[in-house]
């Protein structure tokens, strides 16, 4: 299984309604604490959990972590039910008081919803202290969600190809990064930059690098507001005209509109394409296509947006889907043994290649480069997340949708006309305008 796309802001009408469906209530007991259990022989009870893994549902891994969980709790019966339309279905459950046990949370739920539809971990000031990313679900200085794992942002590369173009080190600018594509065309054959523009979600893959450009933590939430974003200096328009300058200088796939995900991790992993932007989630699935396909894993490389601060590089680390308790629950400490038990102790995000989400976790073996090289990562703030999307939805561009860049790519490659600068003035002026009546 890939990864897929989901949206990561949802409608003001579906929030509208499930803002609706939680305040009629229904089972359970809402506004109960998930608290952390302290024996686990006394914890007992069947809960169901609810997940977009469904690869990991079907060839039984889920299954396996359970009978590992329940080596230390016996008492508490685990199923599983994967979706595939997670974000869609999910949505419409959460209409009702049935939505599982155990969820990660829809993207479609405002943050300040969250106390109506999930139950508190506990105090975020303490829980900030062992986890990552627990500003992303706090809601009155309680935290409503635990992150399964984080993912670096930058770009996977194949490491082969790109030491048969000459180029050893990392690029440490826009220019260098475009002027090693042009080398990698010239002496390889390879695609020098492969964008996925038909499959779109990985276009919102740039977005993810917002923080990277300047080493800012605090960056994403300065999007909060009148800000211009994409103006001279901004990160969005270093990220955006590096992709910009990367698709009118030839250095992509002949057509865009013909590309195919799937296809992709293999085209990488045999080197008939050097890079492509992704998050660190995504090295393992080109490793495993370079062992199908008779290669080295040790092929596939990643590497830093290309911004050097002090000599040195930023990477952006950022949260996957936040695990849950349901507030309609009635076994919420077996419900919050599992996700603890998840996150700590299952090995997943190791597993996964990715960013753990406990603090004193050490990186996972697929960000060694990054580690050996001193890359810093930023952990991103997500304080002002909910306003950023307000702002977003408002100006309807779409920061973590593909369409605005499926638009800067036909911009850049002469379809539908206009300039950069018309583009980045026509996105300056809509967010402004929304944030002045949507997120200030």
């Amino acid at each position: 299984m890939g990864k897929k796309t989901r949206a990561l802001t949802g409608t003001l009408a579906s929030a509208a309604m499930l803002t609706a469906a939680a305040c009629s209530g229904g089972g359970g007991v809402t506004g109960e604490t998930a608290a952390a259990p302290s024996d686990p022989g006394s914890v007992a009870g069947e809960i169901k959990v609810l997940t977009p893994r469904t690869d990991l549902v079907q060839n039984g891994e889920m299954k396996a972590y359970a009978q590992e969980f329940n080596k230390l709790y016996p008492k508490v019966k685990v199923t599983f039910e994967g979706i595939t339309d997670y974000e869609g279905e999910v949505k419409i459950r959460m209409n009702t008081d049935q939505y599982g046990d155990v969820l990660m949370i829809p993207a479609v739920v405002a943050k300040n919803d969250y106390p109506k539809f999930f139950a508190p971990f506990g105090p975020t000031a303490e829980l900030s202290k062992k986890y990552r990313f627990s500003d992303k679900t706090d809601v009155g200085g309680k935290v409503y969600g635990i992150a399964q794992f984080g993912t670096a942002n930058g770009f996977v590369y194949n490491k082969a190809v790109w030491r048969k173009a000459g180029l050893t080190g990392w690029p440490k600018t826009p220019q260098e990064f475009l002027a090693a594509l042009r080398t990698v065309k010239a002496k390889t054959g390879a695609i020098p930059y492969y964008t996925n523009f038909k499959d779109g979600w990985p276009l919102v893959q740039w977005t993810s690098n917002v923080g990277s450009v300047t080493c800012d933590a605090k960056a994403a939430d300065k999007l909060a507001g009148a800000v211009s974003p994409w103006k001279e200096g901004g990160e969005l328009h270093a990220v955006d005209t590096l992709l910009h300058d990367t698709v009118q200088q030839g250095l992509v796939e002949k057509d865009p509109t013909t590309t195919n995900w799937e296809a992709s991790k293999a085209l990488l992993a045999k080197g008939r394409i050097a890079s492509m932007m992704l998050g660190s989630w995504a090295i393992t699935q080109m490793q495993n296509a370079a062992k199908e396909d008779g290669g080295s894993p040790a092929d596939i490389g990643f590497m830093p947006f290309p911004v050097q601060h002090g000599g040195k590089f930023c990477a952006t680390v950022t949260s996957d889907y936040q695990q849950a308790v349901s507030a309609h629950s009635e076994n919420k400490a077996a419900a919050r043994a599992w996700v603890d038990w998840f996150s700590e102790r299952s090995g997943y995000s190791e597993k996964e290649g990715a960013v753990p989400v406990v603090r004193a976790a050490p990186m996972p073996s697929t960000l060694k480069d990054f580690v050996d090289n001193d890359v810093t990562f930023v952990e991103r703030s997500e304080t002002k997340t909910a306003q950023t999307n307000d702002i977003d939805n408002a100006a309807e561009i779409g920061l973590n949708k593909p369409d605005y860049r499926q638009k800067l790519v036909d911009t850049a490659r002469g379809v539908g006309g206009g300039t950069l600068q018309d583009y980045f003035a026509d996105l300056n002026k809509k967010w402004d305008e929304a944030a002045r009546t949507a997120g200030s």
